[in-house]
């Protein structure tokens, strides 16, 4: 069976592409980090598997798959944070669904749930389920919208800031210190209470005094006592505490 692996974080394609270099029937062919290459290599390599990210910057994986022109259509896991309609499509046979962050044993949960999938029934009514998880995904999408900007008031203004563009927040007494590059932003507001309003796949609390965004972690550099610590790409290193270490490094991939 021939994989594709599609998504826009690249700690993410790698650690799906490690997780299925250990099953024996399964070869990856390829990574795609937009939605734009993705329908190229798609249409052109015809994989029999696709790992498909549904919120990247250029196009969600909906729209991914709505310009793919190959038959039969490969079998889809969709790979997301949005547990809302991912519980619900649990119900849709010919699809499944890997919530981030999930643990190995959740993938391979997967993988034995698509080789028992046959390929007549993957196709049957692969339309007719596509259309209405969709429909289902743009009202999610409209409502979590503005709710994904986080609010800083500076002055007579507030600044709305995009998550994906923060590097790492700090703790700060009673506030919080968001780093975006060459910025950073003073919040009063809690870490714990933070950490909760963000994306789990992108965002971890390596430490309780602070949270990095993945795709801005640059190297792990490695101490005594078997201790790590996480280099951004603005060079500050922050450490992480042994209690979050293992699931720290499960999610780079490593």
């Amino acid at each position: 069976m021939k994989a594709l692996v599609v998504d826009d974080e690249e700690l993410a394609r790698k650690r799906l592409t490690k997780l299925l270099e250990a099953v024996a029937t399964i070869d990856v062919i390829g990574e795609c980090s937009n939605g734009k290459t993705a329908i190229n290599s798609i249409n052109q390599l015809k994989p029999d598997l696709l790992f498909l990210d549904i919120n990247m910057k250029d196009m969600n994986g909906f729209e991914v798959l709505q310009k793919v022109k190959i038959t039969p259509k490969p079998i889809v896991v969709f790979v997301t944070a949005y547990d809302n309609y991912a519980l619900k499509a649990f119900d849709v046979d010919a699809f499944d669904f890997l919530l981030k962050p999930f643990k190995d044993q959740r993938f391979f949960q997967t993988i034995d749930k698509v080789l028992k999938i046959s390929k007549s029934e993957t196709d049957l009514n692969f339309e007719a389920r596509f259309i209405e998880l969709f429909k289902l995904y743009n009202k999610k999408l409209d409502r979590k919208e503005l709710a994904n900007k986080i609010l800083i008031k500076q002055g007579n203004k507030t600044v709305l800031v995009d998550p994906l563009d923060i590097m790492y927040i700090t703790a700060s007494g009673y506030y919080v210190e968001i780093f975006i590059e060459g910025k950073k932003f003073v919040l009063r507001e809690t870490l714990k209470k933070l950490c909760k309003s963000l994306d789990k796949s992108i965002f971890f609390r390596i430490h309780r005094s602070s949270i990095v965004n993945l795709n801005h972690v640059k190297e792990i550099v490695h101490s005594d006592f078997s201790e790590i610590d996480a280099r951004m790409t603005d060079n500050r290193l922050l450490h992480v505490s042994k209690s979050h270490k293992v699931d720290f490094l499960e999610m780079i991939g490593i």
